[in-house]
């Protein structure tokens, strides 16, 4: 009789251990396979993620003020110790499926400069409006930061402020020929206006 519980509580100890490693392997298999669909490109891109703004672009006056909603003024501590801000907006005036279909462009919109990819460029028609510019900060005082001029309309969506880190955001970088000759041009037309300028003085 002891004999048989024995060999009976041997039975289910085994039939346990069975169920335990399968119920392990069932777990550490549905891991990796999360783990391989969570790595999956074509899943990543086809995820889709709220951007909520943080606030506004203000311009009057001739003054240019960066607003933010009351609710983040305490991430503004410390940013008056820089000089210069990168501020991503949205190009929220292109906000269309036809602009964000868009690929590529002859930049600034001049046929003269070669046809070339919206990653390429500062085109404001792109997959995701997302614009980039640097400002010079002129004060920062509680939930408004002045500066000195952006490319952005005024009530423009403003998505994040990032300091400008000379050490991070510089680079000793390569130029496309049409960028090099749209600085000569700029270069040119600025010699011009100056020679223009000094012969008015002249007369």
């Amino acid at each position: 009789m002891l004999n048989s519980k024995k060999r009976s509580l041997k039975s289910c100890g085994n039939r346990f251990r069975k169920c335990k490693l399968l119920l392990l392997s069932t777990f550490f298999v549905s891991v990796f396979v999360l783990n391989l669909n969570a790595q999956k490109p074509e899943q990543m891109t086809k995820e889709q993620f709220i951007l909520r703004p943080i606030g506004s672009v203000h311009k009057e006056k001739g003054h240019t003020t960066l607003v933010l909603n009351k609710e983040f003024e305490p991430a503004l501590r410390g940013l008056d110790g820089f000089s210069h801000v990168w501020v991503l907006w949205w190009f929220d005036r292109n906000d269309t499926s036809k602009k964000r279909s868009v690929l590529q462009v002859h930049p600034g919109g001049n046929r003269k400069n070669p046809l070339t990819g919206v990653f390429a460029c500062r085109s404001p028609a792109r997959p995701n409006l997302i614009a980039l510019t640097l400002c010079r900060v002129l004060s920062v005082k509680n939930n408004v930061v002045e500066i000195d001029k952006i490319d952005a309309f005024a009530d423009t969506p403003i998505l994040d402020i990032k300091p400008y880190i000379p050490d991070y955001d510089s680079a000793k970088a390569s130029i496309p020929d049409w960028l090099k000759n749209r600085k000569k041009s700029i270069e040119k037309d600025s010699v011009k206006h100056g020679e223009q300028m000094d012969a008015h003085d002249k007369k």
